[in-house]
């Protein structure tokens, strides 16, 4: 099935960019072993077949990101909210591979592991969120201070538009595409990835009107999960 657009994951080793996959495709978490090279899903959004890819964020892979990302009509970046040197990764040594990708392309900046500091974090999407206060404040004392909050994605977010020389009243608004998740719990996985698909479909119509190649040939590749020991949330 050929995709008629791409989405790709980017950013440092255990943030969970695997793990988020796992839990929206696959609706379940399990401790994961790091990524080698590139993986991918396909998903039916609507008419369309899209190719959701899973990057590796170890360092010796980092060459392979600017081929994932070519023609890519989605990118997420990803960091850990407990971890400030994941966003510092973002944007020294990840944007500059998102060059390849399509010139319509939406970022989306993803703070993963949020069930570590934040006790809403704790409720799954699917869950009603009635928990008792007291459920709630059991775990509080477990929590891990947060290292990067919201305010620095959407600096983050407002980088890249420069960046990439956008004009911010043509981009989508940065609150709109800064989220925090747990894959852990499922919190906003689901909200994460729809807003992004649902961002998508213009940009595949364009990429079709002007012929865009998608130049990842899907046949080469091995959806296979990998090898290399590592845990990520």
């Amino acid at each position: 099935m050929k995709p008629d657009g791409k989405v790709v994951l980017l950013g440092d080793m255990n943030v969970g960019k695997t793990s988020l996959l796992h839990r929206y495709m696959e609706r379940r978490f399990q401790d994961t072993v790091s990524t080698v090279g590139g993986a991918f899903y396909l998903k039916q959004w609507g008419p369309h077949n899209l190719s959701v890819w899973d990057t590796a964020g170890r360092e010796q892979f980092h060459g392979l990101g600017s081929m994932y990302c070519r023609g890519a009509a989605a990118v997420i970046l990803t960091y850990d909210v407990t971890n400030s040197q994941s966003m510092v990764e973002l944007e020294d040594r990840f944007l500059a591979l998102t060059d390849t990708a399509s010139t319509e392309c939406i970022f989306a900046i993803v703070g993963n592991k949020a069930d570590l500091t934040d006790a809403c974090a704790l409720l799954s999407e699917t869950e009603d969120e009635c928990h008792s206060e007291t459920s709630i404040s059991n775990c509080i004392s477990s929590k891990v201070k947060k290292q990067v909050h919201r305010d620095d994605a959407i600096a983050l977010y407002k980088k890249i538009l420069k960046y990439k020389m956008l004009d911010e009243r043509n981009a989508p608004a940065a609150e709109k595409m800064c989220f925090e998740t747990s894959a852990k719990t499922g919190y906003k996985v689901d909200h994460l990835f729809e807003t992004v698909f649902e961002m998508v479909v213009p940009v595949i119509l364009q990429q079709k009107t002007e012929g865009s190649p998608q130049t990842v040939d899907l046949s080469n590749y091995k959806t296979s999960k990998s090898t290399q020991p590592g845990c990520c949330r």
